[in-house]
C-alpha cells in the first residue's frame, strides 16, 4: 500500500496509504483524539489517523478533516506539482506560451526574444514566479512588463520583482480574494533596520541572518503565521522590496504557507490591517 511519485527521475513522495480506510487530519485544532493508526498527511505535514470509514462523522464532530485514500493521493501529487513547477518549465515551455501570446497580441511579441530579452532569462523570471506560487495566468502582463524593463536591466531577480509589482491585484486576490482588507505580519522598525545592513554588509546577495537572529525570527514567523491559520486568515508578511526577494527565501522551507510580500506589491485598493509586529 506504498506510493511513491517521481519527477524527471527524482523521487519527490512517498507514503502509505489505506484504500479501504479513511484518513482524519488534525487542522490543528480538535478537540478529542480518536482511535486509529497514526501517521503525517503526505501533502502537509499534519497530524493525523487512518481510521475506519463508519468514524467519519467522529472524527469530524471532534474538529478533524476527513478524507478519502483517493483523495489523499490526489492531493499529495497536486501539491507536488505546485512546489516542483519551476522545475517543470523549460524553454520550450516558455517559447509555446510566447506563441500563444503572439497569435492575440502580435505587436508585443514581436522582437521580444532575443531583441530585448534572451530567451533564458525570461524562463527564469516565471520560474521565479512559479516558486512563489504565482500563476502564470497573465502572460501578457509578465511580457509587457518585462519589455518595458528590459533596457533597464537583464538580471532575472530585478525582472522578477518588476513584474511581481506588475501582478499585485493577481497576487493578492490569490491570498484573500476579493476582500477589501489583507491582515498582513510586518517586522518591527529596528529589526528591519538590522536586517537591511546584514544586506548592505553582504553587497545585498546573501541570503544569510546571524544564525541566532535566525533562529529566533524562523519561530516568531512561525508562530505568527500558526495564529493566522487558527483564525482562518492567510498569513503574509509585508516588509520592504529590498528585504522581500531575502525573507521569502529565508521561509520557503520552514514557513512554506507564510506569504511575503513587499509594501509595492499591494494594490492602492488594498486595506492593509496589521495583526502582529515581529521583533527580535
Amino acid at each position: 500500500n506504498c506510493y511513491r511519485i517521481s519527477l524527471m527521475g527524482v523521487t519527490c513522495g512517498e507514503a502509505n496509504i489505506h484504500p479501504n480506510m479513511e484518513l482524519a487530519i488534525n487542522p490543528g485544532q480538535v478537540y478529542g483524539n480518536i482511535d486509529g493508526e497514526m501517521t503525517k498527511d503526505p501533502a502537509f505535514g499534519l497530524d493525523a489517523v487512518w481510521v475506519q470509514e463508519s468514524q467519519r462523522e467522529h472524527a469530524q464532530a471532534l474538529g478533524y478533516t476527513v478524507v478519502d485514500s483517493s483523495t489523499v493521493l490526489a492531493t499529495h501529487l497536486s501539491q507536488i506539482l505546485t512546489n516542483n513547477a519551476a522545475h517543470l518549465l523549460g524553454h520550450e515551455e516558455v517559447q509555446n506560451l510566447l506563441e500563444m501570446l503572439g497569435q492575440s497580441t502580435p505587436k508585443l511579441v514581436d522582437g521580444f526574444v532575443p531583441d530585448q530579452l534572451p530567451l533564458g532569462v525570461v524562463v527564469k523570471v516565471m520560474q521565479n514566479l512559479l516558486n512563489e506560487a504565482i500563476p502564470l495566468r497573465d502572460i501578457r502582463t509578465i511580457v509587457q512588463t518585462l519589455s518595458e524593463y528590459s533596457s533597464k536591466s537583464q538580471d532575472p531577480d530585478i525582472l522578477t520583482a518588476a513584474v511581481r509589482i506588475g501582478l499585485k491585484r493577481l497576487i493578492c486576490q490569490d491570498i484573500n480574494g476579493v476582500e477589501a482588507e489583507l491582515p498582513v505580519i510586518t517586522l518591527v522598525p529596528e529589526l528591519e533596520q538590522i536586517l537591511h545592513k546584514t544586506m548592505q554588509s553582504a553587497g545585498g546577495e546573501s541570503t544569510g541572518i546571524e544564525p541566532g537572529l535566525a533562529e529566533r525570527l524562523q519561530q516568531s514567523l512561525a508562530d505568527a503565521t500558526q495564529q493566522q491559520e487558527f483564525k482562518g486568515e492567510p498569513a503574509v508578511l509585508l516588509t520592504s522590496g529590498v528585504l522581500r526577494s531575502t525573507l521569502a527565501k529565508f521561509v520557503k522551507n520552514t514557513i512554506p504557507t507564510l506569504r511575503v510580500l513587499s509594501y509595492q506589491e499591494v494594490p492602492d485598493e488594498k486595506q492593509i490591517r496589521i495583526v502582529n509586529a515581529v521583533g527580535h
